[in-house]
């Protein structure tokens, strides 16, 4: 009865540990999402700021949420995760505050994902992309 139990014991504690390293990760999206900038806030103090510019293959993908719930997010803070699209003009380096970018950039990113200090995700289209 012991070598039983033990056996069990032995197979709960592989399935787990399989489970543990097999999540799905930003690897497994299948829109072949690459980071381009990104950029967090230096004031531990006050509310923390992610912003990111991404690419993608295409606008048709559903993952962009859920490439968006991958990035960090500190309780009372603010993500925002800009996707352009492969091969058109993505910033280099974005910064905090409204203007995340030079204006430049302003009609190149096509979805805008935010998640904001109450924990509330939106993904919203670019009215201004060419």
């Amino acid at each position: 009865m012991n070598i039983v139990i033990g056996v069990l014991v032995l197979l709960l504690i592989g399935w787990m540990i399989k489970g543990t390293f097999t999540q799905p990760g930003i690897e497994d999206l299948k829109s072949g999402f690459k980071e381009v900038a990104r950029y967090r806030n230096d004031n531990n103090t006050g509310p923390i700021q992610y912003v990111f510019a991404v690419t993608m293959k295409d606008t048709l993908s559903a993952d962009m949420i859920t490439y968006g719930n991958f990035k960090p997010h500190h309780k009372g803070g603010n993500t925002k995760v800009y996707f352009f699209l492969e091969g058109t003009k993505v910033p280099t380096t974005v910064k905090g505050g409204t203007q995340n970018f030079l204006p430049e950039f302003s009609t190149s990113w096509v979805m805008l994902y935010e998640k904001s200090a109450m924990g509330n995700v939106s993904l919203t289209k670019n009215p201004n992309h060419e």
